[in-house]
């Protein structure tokens, strides 16, 4: 019996034990998140949702805009919720709300949109009968389109402003 005792003991503790090696790497992924969420942006850059954005009002193709950006260390910004959205659109207040390039394309396969920083195209805001592809030439997304602010498909040759986005971990600049 006493054998039967310790052993249900030793078996009690290693499960104790590997429980606390989970609960440890969990309280580690969270702390990771933590990092997240809290980055702080430097000057001339917006947080939003723990995402540093720039608005540059120097009006570039859709190609050149996303290139500017990655000289920067980020993307054209995608856009992964109506809060993140409203407060982007925000940033173009002070410059009349233009249509300004964001970065979802669907330059691969018509009406297949993905986000040039990778992250999932979810949450959308198109216009009314958009996207069109109008005239089949249509593949970049650009926000503030007409008078209600939402999104259309345009030509990616046109010269817009653009908005740039840092996402990811640590101290971004």
């Amino acid at each position: 019996m006493k054998i039967l005792i310790v052993c249900v003991l030793g078996w009690a503790m290693m499960a104790l034990s590997r429980a606390a090696e989970e609960k440890a790497k969990d309280d580690q992924t969270e702390n990771h998140d933590l990092v997240k969420r809290y980055l702080f942006c430097h000057t001339g850059w917006t947080k939003i949702n723990g995402a540093c954005f720039k608005y540059v009002s120097t009006p570039m193709t859709w190609a050149r805009a996303e290139k500017k950006c990655l000289t920067m260390g980020a993307h054209l910004a995608s856009v992964e919720n109506q809060h993140e959205y409203h407060e982007i659109q925000k940033m173009t207040a002070p410059y009349g709300y233009k249509q300004t390039w964001v970065g979802g394309s669907d330059a691969q396969e018509n009406n297949i949109w993905f986000w040039t920083d990778g992250v999932k195209f979810i949450y959308t805001k198109w216009c009314r009968g958009e996207p069109n592809n109008f005239w089949g030439s249509q593949h970049c997304l650009s926000i503030n389109y007409t008078g209600r602010k939402c999104w259309g498909d345009m030509g990616c040759k046109a010269p817009r402003p653009f908005i740039c986005e840092k996402r990811g971990f640590g101290l971004l600049g």
